[in-house]
């Protein structure tokens, strides 16, 4: 729409304003009829599985006890490399 100067503010509200309610009714018909994928699932098309375990959490010392024997394993086998 192009407005010209002519135009008073009164009437190009009006205009917005009906223009916002066809928009708000199209939007309420669509979001009624269509259901939007909110899973990442859903939007594969596969069922959503419901965890139900909670994700387990290592501690400082256990994740340290990890990475030194990792550690460990390297020197081993870079050792074993060597000779």
């Amino acid at each position: 729409m192009i407005y010209s100067q002519s135009m008073s503010i009164e009437t190009i509200l009006a205009e917005i304003d009906a223009e916002i309610a066809r928009l708000t009714h199209v939007r309420t018909l669509l979001a009624g009829s269509v259901k939007v994928a909110s899973t990442k699932a859903e939007r594969r098309g596969k069922k959503a599985v419901a965890k139900t375990h909670k994700r387990r959490v290592l501690s400082a010392e256990a994740r340290k006890r990890i990475a030194d024997a990792q550690r460990k394993r390297w020197a081993a086998q870079k050792a074993r490399t060597k000779a």
